[in-house]
């Protein structure tokens, strides 16, 4: 998610959620902004904590402060060793991952190359359930680790050379492994994190023990906060910060009406509501920078009503983004008829191509001809902010299809999410998704491939898989992004989601803090931040 994963906010910043109305719901109900030694940073309640099971931003961005990553990405987007030493292979198909050395676990551990190879096995075995097992599936074994009675514990593909080297045999040649390694799936877990080989303790998640530069203080509170220290022993970059404190908000409207009053620090999306005067409010406080994030509603194509793709090409066309991305987002975002990211090679304009459109005169004959539904729902969390661009698109329906459209909030993202997973009936529901590594497949293979880790429409095509698998297998990028393009011309034919927007960060802060900056992937940087004091 990545990735990255996927957003619980509107994502794209320069929208997002909020309004302003004081009091609500986060953190400890008003203890203030930063302290001398503390920042705060609004999230939302994450779903999991655990590595190979966080496939949402807000349980990334607590994460990400909990441990480093084998490689992180520099300006081009290209992949740099943080705690590996380096990533080698002469063939894209076995890689050789060296760590360096003077990594500890917040427990004193030392890490070793054990620490990885049972952390991904424990992530591909799938009766553990892990959402992130998808990324495994490119390691030699892991087939042997799927089904309810798995052949195999542990993956064929892993093996341990020496105590900070191991080998990594994948079942086809993939050429930006060495990037997707900067994913949270791939973060090593320490020998305290389990009770048995393969066996997590069940309260581990409710307080992590990382490498990274900060560390638990206490453990999860679940919808109130997260509180994490800097980690001394740390032996890379130190945080500036001391303390950092997640605040689980569940209406962005507290969360903006805190920040102005300086009792929030970092504000990671501006509510929609307050586009208009964020920036008379806030001042230089508000920022923007790239983001990879991108918006879209989704069909569950299992469901009578929308399994023709017709009725959801129809749908799309019915849609005025360019209306809604100027009237409700301020133009802070811009309208998405592609399925991948700008900020991507590969990346073509209107892939959607007519679907993408917006033509409301062919829609409604479309949608009639198709046998289109009577009433449609819209799902949404309603921790995200979404309400005012969902209440537009749905009186846009109303409009240009004549059937009726409503909107259905569920109060957090993890319960959409849970009920998604559950093929409850929900409707079409409002996703976003935010790169977990910087390659067109990670839009396409999470999101649309039949076992995709993030394929929660149940969407599956055989001709797209398998361009997807050989995009992954070529041998150079140009050969791997041409692959990736006409896997992409599939889902404009089939429209399992409808593209609507693509954005970057728009965020702001306190007077009580400096350097704030946000990457690609929605997250603050959580070692720059500090207390402007």
């Amino acid at each position: 998610m990545r990735v990255r994963r996927l957003a619980a906010w509107t994502a794209l910043p320069l929208a997002v959620t909020l309004g302003l109305a004081a009091c609500g719901s986060g953190g400890d109900g008003g203890s203030g902004g930063s302290g001398s030694d503390t920042v705060s940073i609004q999230i939302a309640e994450p779903q999991h904590l655990v590595p190979t099971n966080t496939t949402e931003t807000s349980g990334n961005q607590v994460i990400s402060g909990l441990f480093s990553p084998l490689v992180d990405y520099d300006a081009q987007n290209k992949p740099v060793e943080v705690a590996a030493e380096s990533v080698t292979s002469t063939d894209n198909k076995v890689w050789t991952i060296k760590l360096k050395d003077g990594f500890t676990f917040h427990n004193g551990e030392k890490v070793k190359s054990d620490n990885y190879i049972n952390a991904w096995n424990y992530g591909a075995y799938a009766p553990n359930g892990q959402g992130g097992s998808y990324f495994f599936e490119k390691i030699a074994g892991y087939e042997d680790l799927q089904g309810k009675q798995p052949k195999a514990k542990t993956l064929s593909g892993l093996k341990k050379l020496d105590d900070l080297t191991f080998e990594v045999t994948l079942s086809a040649p993939y050429i930006d492994f060495k990037t997707m390694l900067g994913y949270n799936a791939f973060y090593p877990l320490p020998d305290a994190a389990f009770s048995a080989p393969g066996v997590l303790k069940s309260d581990y998640e409710q307080a992590p023990i990382g490498q990274g530069p900060f560390k638990m203080k206490g453990t999860w509170q679940h919808d109130s906060k997260i509180d994490i220290e800097r980690y001394d022993a740390y032996p890379l970059d130190k945080p500036k910060s001391k303390n950092i404190e997640f605040r689980i908000y569940q209406q962005l409207t507290a969360a903006y009406a805190d920040l102005l009053a300086d009792n929030l620090d970092v504000l990671p999306t501006i509510p929609t509501e307050n586009l208009s005067t964020a920036q008379t409010d806030l001042g230089d406080r508000y920022q923007t920078s790239p983001m990879s994030s991108f918006q879209f509603l989704a069909f569950p194509t299992f469901d009578k009503d929308f399994a023709n793709p017709d009725v959801r090409k129809a749908i799309s066309m019915a849609i005025d983004r360019d209306e809604i991305t100027k009237s409700i987002f301020k133009n802070s975002q811009s309208p998405a008829r592609s399925f991948v990211s700008p900020v991507l090679p590969g990346y073509r304009e209107n892939t959607a191509g007519a679907a993408g459109e917006f033509n409301p005169t062919e829609a409604k004959k479309l949608y009639q001809a198709a046998g289109g539904p009577s009433k449609i729902v819209i799902s949404y969390n309603g921790d995200g902010g979404h309400k005012d661009w969902v209440d537009a698109t749905a009186n846009q329906l109303k409009a240009n299809l004549g059937v009726e459209v409503v909107g259905s909030a569920e109060p957090k993202f993890a319960d959409l999410l849970n009920k998604v997973e559950k093929k409850q009936p929900v409707g079409m529901f409002r996703l976003g998704w935010v790169m977990d590594y910087p390659s067109m497949e990670d839009y396409l293979g999470p999101l649309y491939t039949t076992n995709g880790s993030s394929n929660y429409y149940g969407y599956s095509n055989p001709e797209f898989d398998r361009l997807v698998k050989e995009g992954s297998a070529a041998a150079t990028q140009d050969e791997a992004i041409k692959k990736y393009q006409q896997a992409e011309d599939i889902l404009a034919k089939d429209m399992p989601v409808i593209p609507l927007r693509f954005g970057e960060n728009v965020f702001g802060h306190s007077s009580k803090v400096k350097n704030v900056e946000m990457d690609l992937f929605q997250r603050v940087n959580l070692v720059k931040v500090e207390a402007a004091s």
